[in-house]
């Protein structure tokens, strides 16, 4: 995958790096072009030829073999024609599929803030609208600009010796056209890119809605999503008619200066033959090669609509191109082998976008194998603490040791596969419970997913499915309910089989008996393995090795559950606050099952 740094060149120069590995067809692409541009060039030569020497020495023999010669040429022509299609397109898709393979695989790349800051509807924009023109640029582009240039010189080259006179005007017509087509093409080139921003808006804006249609029915608010969806599709639509306002122009213009070459011709030719200083045949081969003077300009003319549409996406590609990944292997990145799962946060600072401060100066020591609970309000870091192990985020000061070893030292690839993490919102790809389960080690057998779906207290809920372990969960696992998906998840982990393992509320969102159920799996799971576990429920962390109460302002409170119970501190509060609204709800249960 090129390099973030290999992206900070000019936009054609690194446009122009990707016809590097499909030179060979590109090359015979523009060897085609070549000849379609000589076939139009020796058409009019032909002509003159024809009409100056055949008819009138009554050479009618000849006469008909040039015919045929022509006809012949246009077959060429017609094959060399066919070559550039099919051919030529072809390239302009392999272009863009190397495009969006590396941008995908450069998104792979890129941290949990580059998400956290980019709306996914906005970033699917980008890997595929965005490069929807780019096919056609990177086919008509080059072979435009090619065929136009080598047509208007050979035009301008051949008039000039059939009459210089015609030749002096076309010179003085090509830089009007020339300036016209500069002007409108920075014109154009902004338009278009406000369409793509209009068109990403609107992809942010509909994959929101879809993802949250049952929200907006569950409040009514259909009206509202619509009236949102349709202010963001006028913006469309009125930048759209700005880019269709300048096109309009541009082609009119173009237009016009085009056809008033060929009454000036006309004119100009009249003229010289009323002072016998030029031919009617002169007359018509100049003629024919206006027309073909035309073809290639009306072939810029769509070049600079494919340019400007075609770089409009291709300036937004580089754009995410350009952002270096924040967390990478660090130069001689060790590989982690061996773990036996001793963990260390050591003097540790974390803050989001450097100015939302979560953590500071946290020190915390995990024995392998041993589970550590992490409790206390909302936004104290908990999960913060967790996901900078795995460095799905990079720590600001301190340093994070595995089996004393800084977590920045080791390659990426292997630290996270030496973690498993089980959260609280389930994602679960809209395939079959095979793949997913099987997305904790791609190349499992049958045999390995099932034994990973029993550990997990699965398996008897699949195989009750008609179509067992092939059945589709549906798009994020709608199809299944909130502890099947979770327990679809525990197997994913089982299959993994990591020797860290982070539970992140892994219960919290699961009535009691079905947490009851989870709950079993996940100590099946944290067997022999450093766990540790987020929970706002605590009691389901009563058997942890270690619970650490984290507020605000840092570590509060270190112990097991019966010493933190003993003190009078936040742990306590915590308790006792959770106790008495269950011991409430219990009663308001009892008393409105006795009223009933």
């Amino acid at each position: 995958m090129p390099h973030a740094s290999n992206f900070n060149k000019p936009l054609l120069r690194i446009f122009a790096s990707y016809y590097r590995p499909h030179w060979k067809l590109f090359a015979a692409d523009m060897l085609c072009a070549f000849m379609i541009a000589v076939s139009d060039l020796a058409f009019p030569m032909m002509t003159k030829y024809t009409i100056d020497k055949l008819l009138p020495g009554r050479l009618y023999a000849f006469f008909f073999v040039m015919a045929g010669l022509m006809v012949i040429l246009y077959l060429f022509r017609m094959g060399f024609t066919y070559f550039v299609t099919y051919w030529g397109h072809t390239v302009g898709a392999y272009i863009e599929a190397d495009m969006r393979r590396d941008l995908f695989n450069h998104l792979q790349c890129l941290s949990f803030s580059f998400y956290d800051n980019n709306r996914t509807g906005q970033i699917m924009s980008r890997v595929t609208t965005d490069l929807f023109e780019v096919t056609e640029l990177s086919h008509h582009g080059p072979e435009d600009v090619f065929i136009s240039f080598l047509t208007l010189a050979g035009a301008f080259v051949l008039v000039f010796f059939i009459r210089w006179e015609m030749a002096l005007m076309l010179l003085i017509a090509v830089p009007l056209m020339a300036l016209i087509t500069l002007y409108s093409r920075s014109n154009m080139m902004k338009a278009s890119r406000r369409v793509k921003e209009r068109t990403a808006e609107i992809n942010a804006s509909l994959e929101s809605s879809i993802s949250g249609a049952r929200v907006a029915k569950a409040f009514t608010n259909e009206d509202f999503e619509t009236s949102k969806f349709h202010g963001g599709n006028e913006n469309f639509k009125d930048a759209k008619k700005g880019y269709y306002r300048i096109m309009a122009t541009f082609n009119s213009s173009i237009e016009f200066m085009s056809h008033f070459l060929v009454v000036l011709v006309i004119a100009l030719g009249g003229f010289l033959i009323m002072r016998q200083r030029m031919t009617l045949s002169e007359l018509i081969t100049c003629n024919l090669f206006v027309a073909a003077f035309l073809q290639p300009v009306r072939r810029l003319q769509s070049f600079v609509e494919q340019f400007s549409t075609g770089m409009a996406g291709f300036g937004r590609f580089v754009e995410i191109m350009r952002i270096e990944p924040d967390i990478i292997d660090s130069p001689g990145a060790q590989v982690l082998t061996r773990v036996k799962g001793d963990i260390e946060y050591r003097d540790i600072t974390f803050a989001y976008n450097n100015n939302i401060t979560v953590l500071e100066h946290v020190n915390l020591k995990i024995p392998a194998g041993s589970t550590c609970a992490l409790v206390g309000p909302s936004g104290g870091g908990k999960t913060t603490l967790c996901h900078l192990l795995p460095r799905f985020y990079e720590i600001r000061q301190g340093s994070i040791l595995i089996d004393g070893k800084d977590i920045r030292l080791l390659t990426l690839d292997s630290l996270r596969r030496n973690i498993g993490i089980v959260q609280q919102d389930v994602f679960l790809f809209a395939g079959s419970i095979r793949e997913n389960i099987a997305y904790g080690r791609i190349d499992a057998s049958q045999e390995e997913i099932a034994e990973a779906a029993r550990r997990a207290e699965i398996h008897e809920d699949i195989i009750k499915f008609p179509e067992g372990y092939d059945t589709a969960v549906g798009e994020r696992g709608l199809k299944l309910s909130g502890g099947q998906k979770q327990r679809v998840s525990i197997a994913r982990i089982f299959l993994k089989n990591p020797p860290v393992l982070i539970l992140d509320e892994a219960t919290s969102a699961l009535d009691s008996a079905t947490e009851l159920k989870i709950q079993h799996a996940l100590e099946e799971l944290s067997k022999g393995r450093t766990t540790l576990i987020i929970a706002h429920r605590l009691s389901t962390i009563r058997s942890a090795n270690r619970i650490v109460v984290i507020d605000d302002t840092g570590i509060r409170e270190e112990g097991t559950h019966e010493s933190l119970l003993a003190g009078r501190g936040l742990y306590r509060e915590l308790y006792n606050s959770q106790f008495r609204f269950m011991e409430n709800a219990s009663l308001r249960k009892t008393v409105s099952v006795q009223e009933t």
